[in-house]
């Protein structure tokens, strides 16, 4: 697929962030990691997705430096680890990030899980601070419920530009969704694919052969109709592309109300470090 500038997702919105991505969760190996993104940036992707926990910010850097695309067209997101959100841990863990990814700032930086060393008065203060000296553009939050969304919208003078989590067709985030509608907070969507399991949903399977498509690409289209940015990640090119193209599929209301009905909270990502509320 060509570089075309009205594929939705390439264009960034009045915001900055181009509606789809490539996520880089897993992506270790540095030489894989630097060519998937070199090979999604020149396929027309303008998005990319890391953290610190990742091990790969070097390899994401590299990546962005080697692809025929200026790096002012990228909008560049890391996470700040749940060890490292003390005042001090969020700024030199920050700098540490900006120096393997080989820029002077990002467009995004997360907290990455309201967990283990976080707290609101302390940790989104830092992240304020960093927006002050030029060294991140925009505040994000990963993985928080409302109420985490609340303390930490009292906390900080920083509007909140995005709450990553994990959301596909088995784990809609319903309730994320309504409260972010009435907020201008952007819901960003990792493990969109819910690691594999949208390959055996029959309902997305039936609609991914009416389409003559994947059912990675109708579970990619869903959420861009529910206004969430996908980050899928692919390694490979035949995968980064078939992500790219459900981009050009439009579902038409009987898919996106089967897809609404399939009724399932499937949850992919479970650790030990999640919040509370998600037990």
């Amino acid at each position: 697929m060509s570089q075309d500038s009205q594929t939705p997702g390439s264009v960034p919105r009045a915001d900055g962030m181009p509606t789809f991505g490539i996520g880089t969760w897993q992506n270790e190996n540095p030489e894989q990691c630097a060519e998937s993104v070199r090979t999604a940036l020149e396929m027309g992707y303008r998005h990319v997705d890391t953290a610190q926990i990742y091990g790969n910010e070097s390899a994401v850097g590299d990546g962005i430096a080697a692809a025929d695309v200026p790096r002012e067209q990228v909008f560049l997101a890391t996470k700040a680890w749940i060890d490292h959100l003390d005042r001090d841990g969020v700024v030199e863990s920050t700098e540490e990030s900006l120096d393997k990814l080989g820029v002077d700032s990002v467009d995004l930086l997360y907290v990455h899980w309201p967990s283990r060393t976080y707290d609101a008065a302390e940790t989104l203060p830092a992240f304020e601070e960093l927006v002050d000296r030029g060294l991140v553009d925009r505040i994000g939050v990963s993985n928080f419920e409302p109420h985490h969304l609340d303390e930490a919208r009292e906390v900080l003078d920083e509007p909140i530009f995005a709450n990553q989590v994990e959301c596909h067709p088995l784990l809609p985030q319903a309730e994320l969704r309504e409260y972010v509608a009435g907020t201008d907070i952007e819901l960003v969507g990792y493990s969109p694919l819910a690691r594999g399991a949208v390959f055996d949903v029959p309902e997305l399977s039936e609609i991914a052969e009416k389409h003559g498509v994947s059912e990675a690409q109708v579970s990619l289209a869903w959420l861009r109709e529910k206004g969430v940015t996908a980050i899928p990640k692919a390694t490979s090119e035949a995968h980064i592309r078939d992500n790219w193209e459900s981009l050009t599929l439009d579902l038409d209301e009987e898919d996106v109300a089967t897809i609404d009905a399939i009724d399932r909270t499937d949850r992919q990502v479970h650790t030990s470090f999640a919040p509370d509320a998600w037990d």
